[in-house]
Formats: C-alpha cells, structure tokens, sequence
C-alpha cells in the first residue's frame, strides 16, 4: 500500500522552507505550502478560511487525503482545516499549539504585531537572529531560508483569535496527536485540547521549547512517519 502524504503547515511570518530538514528524512511523500501573507503568497491577504483553503488545495493535488501536521500557527490552521475539511484530514498532528487564542498571549502578540507590521525590515532581522539562536545550525536556517514576513502579524492574530480550536477539535473525528516541547509555554491548556479530541494523544517532548521541537528533524520525520503509518492502516 502506498505511503500516505504529509502536508506540513509553517508557522507565523516564515515559510514552508522551516520543514525542509524533516521533509528530506520523511518516507511518505510530502508538500509543505506558504500560507497567505507569507512567502510565494506574500501578496495574498491572511485570513483563516483562506489558510484552510490553500492547505485543502494542497491535500487535494496529493490525492485528496493527507496527513496535516502543523507548528504554532500551522497547528492551530490544521486543526481548522481538519474540522472544515474532515474527509480530506486523514490524521493531524497539532504541535505548539495548545494554547487558547485570547488573553495574555493575544496581547502581547497585538502589541508585538503592531510594532512589526510599523516597521517590517528591523523586525525581520530581529526575527531571524532569534530563530538562528534558537536553533543553530541547518534548522534554524532552514527557518529563515524562505524569508520573513512579520507585517502579516497583525492579521494572522486577528484570525488566530477568532477560532475556537477547542471546538474545532471537538468536530473532527479523526485521529489527533498533540505534540508539545516540556518547556514550551503554549502547552498551558493541553489538557483541554486533549479531552476534546474524539481520538487524540498527547506528548510531550523533553527539554524542548516551542520552536526547538524542530532541533531534531530526524526524530519529527519518524513521528510523522509513524502517524501516517498508523492513520493509513486504519483507514485500510
């Protein structure tokens, strides 16, 4: 039986190129697109109906079924494309997600979005030093190979806000892994997100931050590898 694909899903102001190390040691085949406001579709205006549409349009140019794995932003757009686009979300891996959009991190992230969307260029550079630190070597600039776009901030807080990926979770019935790093701070309402899941599974990653789930790219394509194993086989 063929390998089931990977769509993997960026997180907010870089691209699909933050996936490159995992997509060189995955097995199953895979795509891992720009979302609007970002990279290729720097032009195109962010909103979440339009990430889900060029995540759908992704799994559909894959066969119509794909596993869908995301960090920070792109876990909280796979599960929105998981609950508007069931069929097509054979599995979903959700990582560095599981905080409630709103409060505390709302804020800091509009304050912050204001303040890169205002001056773009020195917050890039910024942006970029900061993910080199974090993760040296080949990962980290795998981050910023596709370029950084943090005047998108603004909107994509905006729309990361206005869902409930909570609910969203609770309208999909399909297999879910929650995936976060021990330390990373948007773990804080896992154990909500995990009792919405209808089929959902929860790990944590030791010594890892929120973006440092990504130190070991070896390790990420095995688990990848191994969900959509296991999502292939049920289906089978």
């Amino acid at each position: 039986m063929a390998d089931l694909p990977v769509v993997l899903v960026h997180g907010i102001r870089v691209t699909g190129s933050m996936w490159s190390p995992v997509r060189s040691l995955l097995r199953s085949p895979s795509a891992a697109p720009d979302l609007p406001g970002h990279g290729s579709l720097s032009g195109v205006p962010y909103d979440m109906d339009a990430a889900c549409d060029v995540v759908a349009e992704c799994i559909a140019g894959l066969g119509g079924r794909a596993l869908v794995a995301g960090l920070s932003l792109g876990g909280y757009v796979g599960i929105a494309t998981a609950a508007r686009h069931p069929s097509m979300v054979a599995g979903l891996v959700a990582i560095g997600c599981t905080a409630r959009p709103g409060g505390s991190f709302a804020r800091v992230y509009r304050l912050a979005g204001r303040l890169a969307a205002r001056y773009p260029a020195p917050a890039n550079r910024i942006s970029a030093s900061g993910f080199r630190r974090a993760l040296p070597g080949p990962a980290g600039e795998a981050v910023v190979a596709g370029g950084l776009f943090c005047e998108v901030v603004p909107s994509v807080v905006e729309a990361v806000t206005s869902e409930d990926p909570v609910v969203s979770l609770a309208r999909y019935p399909g297999r879910v892994w929650l995936v976060n790093g021990a330390r990373d701070p948007f773990r804080v309402n896992e154990i909500d997100f995990l009792r919405a899941c209808r089929n959902g599974s929860l790990t944590r990653i030791s010594g890892r931050g929120h973006l440092t789930v990504l130190a070991a790219p070896d390790r990420m394509a095995g688990f990848l590898d191994q969900a959509a194993d296991a999502v292939r086989d049920r289906v089978a």
